[in-house]
Parts: C-alpha cells; structure tokens; sequence
C-alpha cells in the first residue's frame, strides 16, 4: 500500500483526477454495467418463464459445472452461465453486410446507438464518498441538463441504422423511433421542471441532499412522494425512450419484422441490443436520484455522506439495490402489457403527458409562490 501511496502522492491534482476519473470510469462501465446488462437479459428471460410457466434457460454451462457437488446442478438450473453463451454466439457469429446498405452508415449506427448510453452515465451519484473520492464520474453542476442533452443523441443512431440498411422495414423503424423519442423526451424534461424548482439546483448529487432524512418523522423526503404526477410522467416516458413495451413500435416484429435492426447480425446486432439494456440502466438510476433519493436511506441512518469505507460501500449497495428493482417494473412490464397502437401512443404523449407536466410545473409554482409569501 506504501507504494501506491507515494504513487499518488507525486501526482500533481489534475494527474490525480484524471487518474481517478478513469479507474471510475472502468469500474462503473466494465465492472458495473456491462456485467448488470448481462444479467438483466437472463433476468428477463426468467422473469418472462415464471409469468407463463416456463422454465426458462437451464441447461448452458460448462461440461464440469454438473459435476460439482450440490452447487453445480444449482448453478446449471439457475441458468448462470447463459449470459456468458449469448456473448461467445455474438462474438462467433457472421458478420454478414448486405451488399443494398449505405456501409458507412450501417456501420457506426450501432455505436452512435451504444454510446450516449454510457456518457450518460458519468454525472449520476452512484454513492457518497469512498474516502476524499465522489462517488460520481463527473460532477457536474448542470448534470440534468448534459443527461437529456446526451440521451437525446441516441435516436441518431437508430435513424441511422433504419436509413442506411435500405430496407423499408428498418426505414419505417428508424422513423417510428425518431418521432416517438422526440416526442417523449418532451414530456420526461418538462416532468422534471417541478422537482428543481424545489430543489434550486441542477446538480444531481445536490437533489440527493435534498431527499435525506424524512417528513413527519417516518416519511422518506424523497421527491416521489412531493411529485408523483411527476414520477409517473417521467416512468412510462422512460419505458417509451428505451423502446420497451408497450412502447416498442420501432421494432415491433408484427409489423416491421424487427424494425431499424431488421438487416444486423453478429456484434453490430448485439451493440443495439447492449444500448437498449444500457439505456435501461441509465433510466433506472435517473429515477433512483430525482425521484427515491439516490443512495440515502433516512430510516437506518444511511442518508449523510459516508465517514468511513463501509458506509460508503454500503451507500452503493443501496443505490444499486434500488435501480435493480426499478430494472425488475422494467421487465415485468414488458410481459404484462399489450403493444400500443402507434395513434395511442403519439396521443399519450403530445395530448395527455405534455399538457399534464406543463399543469404540474403551474402547479408546483403557485404552491412554491403561496409557501413564500407567507
């Protein structure tokens, strides 16, 4: 341990940031999310055997696993292993480009679809502090602001997958998938208007502090209980920015046989499918900071910043633990609601959600005017 701290000690502050910066960087996306992603994809799958009495991926392990005493069949049945054969099929697969696409497009519109996912990731308040260390990427003081600004650059690479394969079927997605993301990333920003007009600050980890403790003694201050027009606003947008159902018109296969995806295979495929769950995990612990106070949890005493390494661990394990639950209502909707139409969906979002955050935002404001005024 000496070493590594004369180590850090000789950096100067920017060196030490930067180097810290990264090891953020690759423990949250290589040892986070990536492997989170992997699993909620088995998750799902179980999740969807259990609703229609299945029983879902039992058999994928290596040929020794079975032959471990007593944990080895359980592993098997558990189905632990198969995250790790749908990456090697992935991998292994053919990368096969049809000769009818525009080749450039069609191959950074996976990436484009990737990416933002992830930067979207780097200002959410993963913990409190590790030490003298935030427990977020990059904390910005206009966090909200770079999110939506980042997210919104997603539908650029599903446009772009839907033009460049020259396929009516994956034009007609990118085209669903365009006007469907604008049209509720419209009401998910306006949604979270009221919840900084209570907090005064667009920095995330300043609306986590603002959620410590608890109203009335046994309430947790968390923003869900103040604005749950606007947590049900920001949920079902959430559902229709992830393309998940019954919000997944882009690539509904009764229609358009996959929609923007339809001409991918092989690792170009599987980015698409890597940005969806990753999308998923970066709308789940959005939710988690605005809305059920982040890595605070008033009634055991966890909601101040860490004073030592096993709070601060513990604070992690408390926001993780939320957002894989808000991941679960993900999953369990999926297999529980029908597919919208695409007229119910587009009037949901511009006739009912829009006019209803702008009510909340009106709303928010007289009770806020009435409260000072006093």
């Amino acid at each position: 341990m000496d070493w590594i701290n004369n180590f850090v000690g000789g950096l100067t502050a920017g060196q030490q940031f930067a180097l810290f910066s990264l090891l953020k960087v690759v423990i949250v996306i290589f040892g986070a999310v990536l492997p989170i992603v992997a699993y909620a994809v088995l998750v799902e799958r179980k999740v969807s055997a259990f609703i229609q009495d299945r029983v879902g991926p039992n058999r994928s392990a290596p040929f020794f696993v079975k032959y471990l005493p007593v944990v080895g069949p359980f592993l098997v049945r558990l189905g632990i292993f198969q995250p790790l054969a749908d990456g090697l099929k992935f991998i292994l697969k053919e990368d096969f480009t049809p000769s009818h696409v525009r080749k450039v497009y069609f191959w950074i519109a996976p990436a484009i679809a990737m990416v933002p996912a992830m930067l979207a990731l780097a200002v959410i308040p993963f913990g409190s502090t590790l030490g003298n260390q935030k427990m977020v990427i990059a904390d910005l003081n206009v966090g909200i602001l770079y999110t939506f600004g980042i997210v919104s650059l997603g539908v650029y690479g599903l446009v772009l997958a839907g033009y460049a394969s020259n396929s009516k079927f994956s034009f007609l997605g990118g085209i669903r998938s365009s006007a469907q993301m604008i049209s509720y990333e419209i009401a998910m920003g306006m949604s979270v208007i009221p919840l900084f007009m209570l907090v005064g600050d667009l920095n995330l980890s300043k609306v986590i502090e603002y959620q410590a403790g608890t109203t009335l003694g046994f309430i947790p201050n968390w923003l869900v209980f103040k604005q749950p027009i606007a947590f049900v606003i920001f949920l079902v947008a959430a559902f229709a920015e992830t393309n998940r159902l019954p919000f997944d018109l882009p690539e509904a296969e009764t229609e358009l046989v996959g929609g923007y995806h339809t001409e991918y295979s092989s690792m170009k495929f599987a980015l698409f499918f890597l940005g969806e769950y990753t999308a998923m995990v970066a709308a789940s612990a959005m939710m988690v900071v605005l809305f059920f106070g982040g890595w605070t949890l008033p009634f055991a005493g966890l909601d101040h910043p860490a004073a030592t390494f096993i709070m601060g661990f513990a604070h992690i394990g408390i926001f993780v633990a939320k957002m894989l639950a808000l991941m679960v209502v993900f999953i369990w909707v999926r297999w529980m609601l029908p597919r919208f139409r695409y007229d119910q969906l587009m009037d949901l979002g511009w006739r009912r959600f829009v006019p209803l955050a702008l009510a909340n935002i009106v709303l928010t404001a007289v009770v806020l005017w009435a409260q000072n005024a006093k």
